[in-house]
């Protein structure tokens, strides 16, 4: 038998394999697990060559598993653009701002990542904008990717005036006059985007470079980029065959509601066949089915329940949403949708069952992302239709977009059904747990914490717990992170347990998350990750 070319011992190995559920020493071959054992058993296959990993007694878990982050833009913006999400002032924001712009002499001035639960149309416009960088177009996007701003500058450079007509499933906002604030949300924000200078495909493989690197020293080897487009496949499959990838990336194509259902299932089959590798594959459709609340395009069932009042229509009609799910899930795509109102979960899960209907069952493990509100006639059509809730936790604590925007927007009688994660899984749904970077930290130790705790991180106050009683179980974490998130991302017979002949994806960490307390989670390290037993991080 040929010697393993490593092997992992004096280790706690919690394998998520229901046969081999804990042990204390692994091998690997091949790039595979090729035995589980004790110390003794598994010292024993090794040989001359064999690398040998003392783990001095840390535990080691399969290598998790982001369903739902924005790799490749999202590491592209980070490396281009002021860090605008400590900003929690007007002030604070025009100064990281501008000092930034200090920094370069490039034709645009970009920033990201400020928080649209705090900067909105009452205190966020061109003149803001203009005050921290007069004299060069510049651009700012929210978190959430959902909002932007740009200044006086940016707005005579791109043309946008007064005359100019929204843009399919976007919004310009304006004065009482009807001149633009500066203000952007949805689709006006990819307006401007297609008005300045793009970045070029090594820009965007930078951005990868990036992305990846940061993920791994999270413990994440598996990633599903949640927005592609034919630039993204070309990224994608230049580093994959080049070797450059350190995670096993998914993707999931973008529909829009300007397509033909057969022009879109032409265009997302021309993707697939042209990103089937190991280690890159498009395989889903992506639908926007509403915006999010912070901006007012979330669809709700029934109307908004603030003063203003008010709602949002779906991004696709019913008949749209039904006949391009069935459709996709003819040509055995998966579907992803996007669905922050409980209208947009509902008119999911009802484009599901249509396809169910046509198509009959298979496993397909359609997704439904976000799922802020859900109407609780809702929750037990998730596992019905075998629908993944694709599911966000660190957003689930009371914070300003939660508290102040959230919460009054949709009432009290449904703000219990504000990520109602809990019900859902007793209500049978299989939960995958992510991310949404760059829209929130990828860190999936402090979006465990959180998944548990429904509060902020201690370090940050004392806050009470939002809705307690929807709180989740370590277990059920870990769950999400590994052998759900596999399932639901087609690769459960490859990864998402440390199985023999499954790729040996692992992490080590620097303390027991099952016995520390809760709130100590969110400080977890990262001290080794393996991509099939490849060191792609170490602390």
């Amino acid at each position: 038998m040929t010697p393993p070319d490593l092997i992992l011992v004096n280790a706690d190995i919690r394998t998520m394999d229901p046969h081999f559920p804990r042990v204390g020493a692994l091998a690997v071959r091949g790039g595979r697990v090729a035995a589980l054992g004790s110390d003794g058993e598994i010292q024993a296959l090794a040989g001359p060559g064999t690398r040998v990993i003392d783990a001095g007694g840390r535990l080691a878990l399969p290598g998790f598993h982001d369903t739902h982050l924005h790799v490749q833009d999202g590491g592209q913006h980070s490396a281009e653009s002021a860090d605008l999400s400590a900003a929690r002032t007007v002030a604070e924001l025009q100064a990281t701002l501008g000092g930034f712009a200090a920094t370069h002499s490039r034709d645009w001035v970009l920033g990201g990542f400020y928080y649209s639960g705090i900067f909105g149309d009452h205190n966020l416009n061109r003149q803001v904008l203009d005050a921290a960088v007069p004299d060069r177009p510049c651009m700012i996007m929210a978190s959430d990717g959902h909002n932007g701003c740009i200044n006086s500058a940016a707005i005579a450079r791109v043309g946008l005036t007064a005359a100019t007509p929204d843009p399919e499933n976007g919004h310009f906002v304006r004065d009482a006059g009807g001149a633009p604030t500066g203000l952007l949300y949805e689709r006006a924000t990819a307006w401007v985007d297609e008005r300045r200078p793009a970045p070029t495909d090594d820009d965007y493989a930078d951005g990868v470079r990036l992305a990846q690197a940061h993920a791994n020293a999270h413990g994440l080897t598996g990633l599903l980029d949640a927005s592609v487009e034919e630039r993204h496949v070309r990224v994608y499959r230049r580093l994959a065959e080049a070797g450059a990838l350190t995670a096993r990336i998914l993707a999931t194509a973008r529909i829009d509601p300007s397509e033909t259902t057969a022009g879109a299932v032409a265009r997302v089959e021309r993707l697939r066949r042209a990103s089937a590798s190991p280690m890159f594959s498009v395989h889903s459709a992506k639908f926007f089915l509403d915006g999010v609340l912070e901006n007012r395009t979330a669809a709700m069932i029934a109307p908004y329940a603030d003063a203003a009042g008010g709602n949002a229509a779906l991004m696709f009609t019913p008949d749209q949403i039904n006949d391009l799910f069935v459709a996709f899930d003819a040509a055995r795509f998966q579907i992803h949708a996007h669905a922050i109102g409980d209208l947009a979960v509902r008119a999911a899960l009802d484009g599901i069952a249509a396809a169910r209907a046509a198509n009959g069952f298979w496993p397909a493990w359609h997704q439904i992302a976000h799922v802020q509100c859900v109407d609780p006639a809702d929750l037990p059509r998730f596992a019905a239709l075998g629908a993944v809730a694709n599911i966000q936790p660190l957003w689930a604590r009371a914070e300003p977009s939660v508290t102040e925007v959230a919460v009054p927007m949709v009432g009290p009688e449904r703000a219990r059904w504000i990520y109602a994660f809990r019900s859902l899984r007793d209500a049978g749904a299989m939960l995958a747990l992510s991310s949404d970077w760059t829209v929130s930290t990828l860190n999936p130790f402090e979006i465990i914490e959180t998944a548990i705790t429904r509060q902020p991180p201690r370090k940050e106050g004392t806050h009470a717990a939002f809705f307690p009683e929807e709180r989740l179980t370590l277990a059920e974490c870990v769950e999400g992170y590994t052998v759900n998130a596999a399932i639901a991302g087609w690769r459960g017979h490859e990864t998402g347990s440390l199985s023999v002949g499954k790729w040996a994806d692992l992490i080590l960490l620097d303390r027991d998350i099952y016995a520390c307390n809760p709130y100590d989670i969110g400080d977890t390290r990262v001290m080794l990750t393996l991509l099939a037993g490849r060191e792609v991080h170490a602390a």
